[in-house]
């Protein structure tokens, strides 16, 4: 039976008709566009806000799997939990995500691999009205095209947990890992450029110490640095900007970042 998650921010984060939506998710894609990509990112940590504020942020990391609709066949998607709180990471009880683009389906035999896992459970509330994951469904659904899901909404975890949850979906090739984080929350235009700095010198080093302070999805940020640190992927700053660069006054900003991860023999 078809148990389909609807979109919970459609006409709110993003514009709630099809043809708006993919208009502009294409404008940001094609502006992001990086003519010298020689080869696709296995991770990437994009941002979740409004699209007027991350979107064009957001893009610059998903411009970057151009050529591999096709090729992608599962996303891993983790985002933290905002309204609803959960002890580790959640999974849905959907069958798939629908976006105004369409219905993505649920990779059940990938989520299937974690049920054993104490760290994971199931919550329909915790999807239910999370913006974190649902906003990254059009980006990806305009770059890959065909793909099955496994969303995560990451709540109260360690970064061991999470690096654990990882190493059991990640797969090789067909299978793409996204973390859902912004930064820093409404400092200053200046303090936000030095603050958010500092946190990606940390992420760029593969450091798993983050706080919540400086990315709001700290938890599986840590988690995918504490894998990447394990297997010597190397990590690389697409995109760096707040909302003050993008469409809001410079009095209280959001930092964005788009930050792609390669495996070691692939870079």
């Amino acid at each position: 039976m078809n148990n389909s998650r609807p979109p919970a921010v459609a006409g709110l984060f993003y514009p709630s008709s099809p043809g708006e939506l993919s208009t502009g998710v294409r404008a940001m894609l094609d502006a992001a566009r990086a003519d010298d990509v020689d080869r696709p990112p296995k991770a990437l940590i994009v941002p979740h806000a409004g699209y007027v504020y991350s979107g064009p942020v957001a893009a610059s990391g998903y411009a970057r799997l151009a050529s591999m609709a096709g090729r992608i066949r599962r996303v891993v998607l983790l985002g933290p939990v905002h309204r609803v709180p959960v002890r580790g990471l959640a999974l849905p009880q959907a069958t798939g995500f629908s976006t105004p683009l369409g219905e993505v389906a649920l990779d059940t035999a990938a989520m299937a691999l974690l049920a054993d896992m104490p760290q994971v459970t199931v919550s329909a509330a915790a999807h239910a009205q999370e913006h974190s994951l649902e906003v990254h469904l059009p980006f990806l659904q305009a770059v890959l095209g065909d793909f099955r899901l496994v969303p995560l909404a990451v709540g109260d975890a360690t970064t061991e947990e999470v690096a654990e949850v990882l190493a059991r979906v990640w797969g090789g090739e067909e299978t793409l890992i996204v973390v859902s984080s912004d930064l820093s929350h409404f400092l200053s235009y200046d303090a936000a450029q030095r603050t958010d700095s500092e946190t990606v010198r940390h992420i760029l080093a593969l450091s798993a110490d983050l706080d919540h302070s400086a990315a709001c999805g700290a938890t599986p940020v840590n988690g995918l640095l504490a894998y990447a640190g394990r297997h010597a992927l190397k990590a690389e700053l697409l995109d760096l900007r707040n909302s003050g660069d993008t469409a809001g006054d410079r009095t209280r900003v959001v930092g964005y970042a788009a930050i792609a991860f390669y495996e070691a023999d692939c870079r």
